[in-house]
């Protein structure tokens, strides 16, 4: 049993279920993120979780306490909006007391607490002011603030950070990183930017057409995606993904992709058990970093595979540089060095670690196992 567990749940309006048997236990102190296209269910999850929602079947407990019913002012749960939902008419330091005051809490603790928090987020010099004499990264911080001064048992955010501008994400993702190093809280973390649920997250439960399709720590999601869907969404640029067909030489796998003048490049596979695959057509998916020049190959890897292609575009970004070619009939990315020395239709000698290149049924879509 976790601290917070979401048990077989599922939701329904009418006969539209749009949740589909969640299971997902969260431990105290874990920042877990539910990360997905528009749609996919992840705020109806965050919503029955606050009591916003009534649950169709299956349980919610939080601290073993079963919260199915329970009224959301009764389950020790804080929210942070994307809208930020701050009372225009207050101060900032009357949005962040406001709730402390209606359940009663003595003033010199509303202080205390107002004084605590405000120095944690450095919003002292705001506390005077009302929302619309604000930014979006300081109401965003006032929104925090509000949420962090109930001491919860849960922090919920949902999308807080979509309103703001790209650099302020940037920033307020590191801010929302070190406060929950510095209080371990329990966090629930919506979004539908794979970037902040790779950057934020202890664990992350990717979700797409009201089912969880992956749920792991991001390291294991980024590196062993569960299905096509997982592969594709959690990256960017994401995962290339081309057909291939398996073919065993000398007893070892290799997975046969053709060039754009149809020469065959043989990618040595090291997942053993594709020899079973051998005459089958796969879908190899390998991520874009993995593919540079030889000078830039991961030089601990025990099978980096070099071959020549054709460059059809090159795209300088500072530090990257992300070069397109043609393979298996698809446009495929790699990630070279900015100093890599690469020209739109020249031939180039590709290096790729296939050590983490992943294989996937063309027929399901899922992962095909080592």
């Amino acid at each position: 049993m976790g601290f917070l567990d979401i048990d077989n749940t599922t939701k329904s309006y009418g006969a539209l279920e749009v949740l589909h048997k969640v299971d997902i236990s969260i431990e105290e102190g874990e920042f877990l993120v539910l990360v997905g296209p528009s749609g996919c269910g992840k705020s109806t999850l965050l919503n029955m979780i606050a009591g916003l929602e009534e649950i169709t079947s299956g349980e919610i407990r939080i601290r073993g306490s079963l919260m199915n019913g329970v009224h959301p002012s009764r389950r020790n749960i804080a929210m942070v909006f994307q809208s930020y939902a701050l009372y225009p008419n207050m101060t900032v330091a009357k949005n962040i007391s406001f709730g402390l005051e209606m359940h009663g809490v003595p003033k010199a603790e509303r202080d205390k607490a107002m004084a605590d928090v405000s120095s944690l987020l450095q919003i002292e010099q705001l506390l005077g002011r009302k929302p619309g004499a604000l930014s979006g990264g300081q109401r965003q911080r006032v929104a925090m603030g509000r949420a962090l001064v109930r001491n919860p048992d849960v922090f919920l955010f949902d999308e807080p950070l979509s309103n703001l501008d790209a650099k302020l994400r940037v920033d307020m993702r590191t801010e929302i990183k070190k406060l929950h190093q510095k209080l371990g809280t329990t966090i629930v973390y919506v979004t539908h930017d794979q970037i902040e649920a790779l950057t934020l997250s202890t664990r992350i439960a990717v979700m797409n057409g009201g089912y969880v399709q992956q749920l792991g720590t991001p390291q294991e999601i980024y590196d062993n995606p569960a299905n096509l869907f997982v592969a594709t969404f959690m990256g960017s640029p994401a995962m290339n993904v081309l057909p291939a067909t398996i073919s065993v030489q000398h007893g070892k796998p290799v997975a046969c992709v053709a060039l754009p003048d149809g020469t065959v490049v043989p990618l040595r596979l090291s997942q053993e058990n594709l020899s079973a695959w051998e005459g089958k057509q796969i879908l190899l998916g390998i991520r874009p970093e993995t593919i540079t020049d030889e000078d830039g190959a991961d030089r601990n890897s025990k099978n980096v595979v070099n071959f020549t292609n054709r460059i059809i575009v090159t795209e300088p970004a500072g530090s990257d540089t992300f070069v397109t070619m043609s393979l298996g009939g698809k446009d495929v990315i790699a990630r070279m060095r900015s100093d890599a020395n690469v020209q739109p239709g020249n031939d180039f000698q590709f290096a790729v670690n296939m050590e983490k290149a992943v294989a996937f049924d063309p027929a399901t879509e899922e992962r095909i196992a080592s």
